[in-house]
Order: structure tokens, then C-alpha cells, then sequence
């Protein structure tokens, strides 16, 4: 064989070769990865052969299939639509799974799963159409009733937690979206609805609760700042700090005033205690300043900043800024500077206080049922981290319970029911716009329920009202409805 002959057998070899270890890749390694790709239309049309699992609240469905006569042979149903359209997401035809536990858990709903295989293997035995595994969620119908309501027409979200357990009681988002007008075999229609959804500045499709640009948590903050300080070993709940009406920034002359003007306490030397009730933007900016930056972000890290959760879908990180200046890092003391959080996590820092300051991981889904209804699959309770002592979370309640009580958090007052809780108003952006937030947990000397609830400023230049006015009483609605739970 001369020289010419033999390298274009070994370029032949190498190209058989190659296309072999391509199809072999593709076929064994990413074949799941390529099923569950929610354009994937062949997955789809057999999809469509076999009814999907339901989405069930309290055992009632708030996502179901319904067989058709049409050539697909089920579609998706949601009931409650608007309310449960960010917990569900939505299961379409052009556009796949989309969005929430639809999206999450596809391979389950679907019945594709590994985890399911020895079902499907038993439905072959006994001749059965395959069906795909139901989801039972944790969230209580009364307080996500609660929770929609009392938001109303508002942007914004609402979410509550177990303490206990870590298990989500209620995900609320707004503005919110039907589902169904995704699930239609009107695709045209469904084109329509998508285009329409897609391009709304108020973008209904992110879940809030979890996701899309995370906000600046204002004074909600400030119960870490405390707990770093209580951490510390270096204050206590009576410890007197610096809080005057204005506190210069340091290396600036910029003054930070406490709300209205007001002072924090007729002596300018609010304890930690009373700073908390009131809130003292001065004292608190001051107290960054003291502890450090690390301190913060430390502090910040064990309630779950910067953890990238799966409840089971993905929560954005909240986070702390690194390298803050000084006059930056008072900011922080404050909730404001680069500090952001999800509403999830603000409610996470709640519950881990009245969880005597163990955060548990926050979870969704409570079983997975075969379609028999018999449960595969329990979700068990387990910690996130420890935040803070017993002692610092007793002494943290206390503080919470005196802010509804003695300060501005009374409008989340429930009679009969003792209310924890921490007011936020958080400013962003260069007119002076405010978000309004409330976060706490009832009954608070046995808790059961933890919340978090911000309601958007209107637009950019908007100046919105205080969390305590607004954002309190989606919260009151929230609490009395779990507090017996």
C-alpha cells in the first residue's frame, strides 16, 4: 500500500471513528438532557399520547389533563388559575413546560423519570397506559387564598413558610398570568398569548417570590445587623448604640436621617432593643460600621445568602455586597447599597428565628404519588444552617414582638394572637422610589407560620407608602389565616 493510499485510510478510520463517538454521545449520554429540552416536539407529541400527573392542593388539583378528541389526546387544565400560575407554571404544546413545578418537575409529571421506571415497567406487566406521577404540595389553600387577596392588584409577592420544617405555605406573585391561555391546542392563540405575556413591561411571567431582579430588603435587614451584633458577644439586647436624628456617611458629608426626621430616643442613645422597635436608621448605620463588613456578610451567609436553593425551582441567590466602602457599608447597616434579597429568603430569616435560629431548607413539593395515589416519594424536613443561638433568636423575638406591638409594625397586629415582626421601606433607584416590605411569624411564643411581603413602588419615581401601611396588612391577612395551623 503506498504512502498516499494508507493516510486516507487512517483520515477514513478517524472520521468513522469520530462519528461513532458522536453517536454514541448523543444517543447514551445526552439523550435525557435532549428529552427533557422543553422544545423538543417528538418528546411532546408522545407526551400528549398518556395523561400527565396532577398538581394537587390539599388533595384537590390546581393542574390536571383532560382527555379530547383532537389528534393530542389530552390538555392541560388549571384550576384557580391566576392564583397558583407561578407555583404551577404552565404545560404547552409550542412552547413545552414552562415556568414552575411544570417546568421543575417535568419528568415526573410526565412520567419520564428514572426514579419512575419500575412503575412503568409494572403498568407494561398489567397491560395499563402509562400515566405520570402526581405532585402534592405543601402550600395551605388558606393562607395562598389569603395571601392573593390581600395583595390584590398590586406588583408584588407574598410568601409564607413552615418554620418548623421549612415547608412552603404559600407562593404568591403579581401581577400574575393564566396558564390556560398557554395550554390551549389554539396555537395560534397561544402564539398570541405568549407574545402578549412576553412583552409586558410588567412582566407577569417571573415569579417574584423567587426569581427575576432581586430588591433591596430596606430595615427587614436590620434583624440581621442585630443578630451579628448579638452573635458578636460584643452587645446585648440593652446595649446603648449612637443614634442621633442624622448620621453623616463616613468620608462624605452626606447625612442619613432616621424616618421623618425623628429621633430614635430623647437621649440619641437608643439600645439595640429600641432600635429594632423603631427602627433607627441612624443607630443602625453606625452599627455596620462597627461590626465590619465580613461580620455582615457572614452573619447574612448562615440565614442563606448566596445558596442557590431548589424548592424545586430555583430560587436566585439573594446576596451581600463584597468590598463595600465605609460609607457603603452603613448603607448596608440600613437594608440599602447593593444588598438584595428574594422574598423567600427575607421570610427564611424569620422563620429562623422563631425556629430558634435554625433555618430550615424551604421545599414545595410534600410527596410525589404513583397513579394509584400512593405515595413514592416524601419530601423530609432538614436544616439549611444554624443562623443564631437560641439566646440571640429569643432576644430577637422579643424585639419583633415589640415592633407590632410599640412600633410601626402595628398594622399586622392580630387580636388574641401574638405577631412577630420587622417593617421594611427600601429605596432604589435615583428619584427616591421606595419598595414596602413586612416580614414576621405568629403565633410568636409557638410559631407555625413565617412571611414575607413586599409590595412594589408603582414606578420609578413613584414615592410609595411605608412597609408598615401597605405591606403589614397583606402580612395580618397571611398570619391569621396559619397561625392555627
Amino acid at each position: 500500500m503506498n504512502t498516499p493510499i494508507r493516510r486516507l485510510a487512517v483520515v477514513v478510520f478517524l472520521m468513522f471513528t469520530a462519528l461513532l463517538i458522536a453517536t454514541t454521545w448523543i444517543q447514551f449520554v445526552q439523550a435525557g438532557d435532549l428529552r427533557e429540552r422543553p422544545g423538543n416536539r417528538r418528546t411532546l407529541i408522545d407526551s400528549y399520547s398518556r395523561e400527565r400527573g396532577a398538581i394537587l392542593v390539599d388533595g384537590d388539583p390546581i393542574a390536571r389533563s383532560e382527555a379530547t378528541d383532537d389528534e393530542l389526546r389530552w390538555i392541560r387544565r388549571y384550576d384557580q388559575a391566576s392564583r397558583y400560575a407561578h407555583v404551577t407554571g404552565y404545560y404547552s404544546f409550542t412552547y413545552g413546560a414552562g415556568l414552575g413545578l411544570e417546568r421543575a418537575r417535568n419528568s415526573v409529571l410526565a412520567g419520564t423519570d428514572d426514579s419512575l421506571f419500575y412503575q412503568r415497567l409494572v403498568d407494561v406487566v398489567a397491560g395499563q397506559k402509562p400515566v405520570g406521577a402526581s405532585l402534592e404540595l405543601t402550600i395551605d389553600p388558606e393562607v395562598q387564598a389569603a395571601a392573593a387577596e390581600a395583595l390584590g392588584d398590586r406588583r408584588g409577592a407574598a410568601v409564607a413558610v413552615d418554620p418548623r420544617t421549612g415547608a412552603i405555605l404559600a407562593m404568591v406573585s403579581h401581577p400574575t398570568f393564566d396558564p390556560n391561555a398557554l395550554s390551549s391546542h389554539q396555537l395560534t392563540a397561544v402564539d398570541e398569548a405568549y407574545v402578549r405575556l412576553t412583552e409586558d413591561p410588567a412582566r407577569p411571567l417571573v415569579n417574584r417570590a423567587i426569581a427575576g431582579d432581586l430588591y433591596p430588603p430596606g430595615s427587614t435587614f436590620k434583624l440581621v445587623v442585630a443578630a451579628a451584633a448579638l452573635e458578636s458577644g460584643r452587645y446585648e439586647p440593652d446595649s446603648e448604640l449612637e443614634g442621633e436624628r442624622t448620621y453623616t456617611l463616613p468620608g462624605t458629608s452626606t447625612t442619613l436621617p432616621n424616618f421623618g426626621g425623628a429621633a430614635c430616643d430623647p437621649q440619641d442613645r437608643p439600645t439595640l432593643h429600641e432600635s429594632v422597635q423603631v427602627s433607627c436608621n441612624t443607630s443602625f448605620a453606625w452599627l455596620a460600621g462597627e461590626l465590619g463588613a465580613d461580620a455582615l456578610r457572614e452573619q447574612s451567609e448562615k440565614f442563606g445568602f448566596g445558596q442557590t436553593l431548589q424548592v424545586p425551582m430555583t430560587v436566585t441567590p439573594s446576596s451581600y455586597p463584597d468590598g463595600p466602602d465605609e460609607a457603603q457599608l452603613a448603607l448596608t447597616g440600613i437594608g440599602q447599597h447593593d444588598v438584595r434579597e428574594t422574598p423567600l429568603q427575607v421570610a427564611l430569616i424569620s422563620a429562623g428565628i422563631a425556629n430558634d435560629g435554625v433555618v430550615m431548607t424551604p421545599y414545595l413539593v410534600d410527596t410525589v404519588r404513583n397513579g394509584d395515589l400512593e405515595v413514592i416519594e416524601r419530601t423530609e424536613a432538614r436544616p439549611l444552617s444554624r443562623a443564631v443561638s437560641g439566646e440571640t433568636a429569643a432576644a430577637l423575638t422579643a424585639m419583633m414582638v415589640d415592633v407590632v406591638e410599640k412600633g410601626s409594625g402595628y398594622a399586622a397586629a392580630v387580636p388574641g394572637l401574638s405577631v412577630a415582626g420587622k417593617t421594611g421601606t427600601a429605596e432604589f433607584g435615583t428619584q427616591g422610589a421606595a419598595h414596602a416590605w413586612f416580614t414576621g411569624f405568629a403565633p410568636a411564643d409557638d410559631p407555625k407560620i413565617a412571611v414575607a411581603v413586599i409590595v412594589e413602588s408603582a414606578t420609578d419615581s413613584w414615592i410609595g407608602e411605608t412597609g408598615g401601611r401597605i405591606a403589614a396588612p397583606v402580612a395580618r391577612a397571611m398570619l391569621e389565616a396559619g397561625a392555627d395551623r
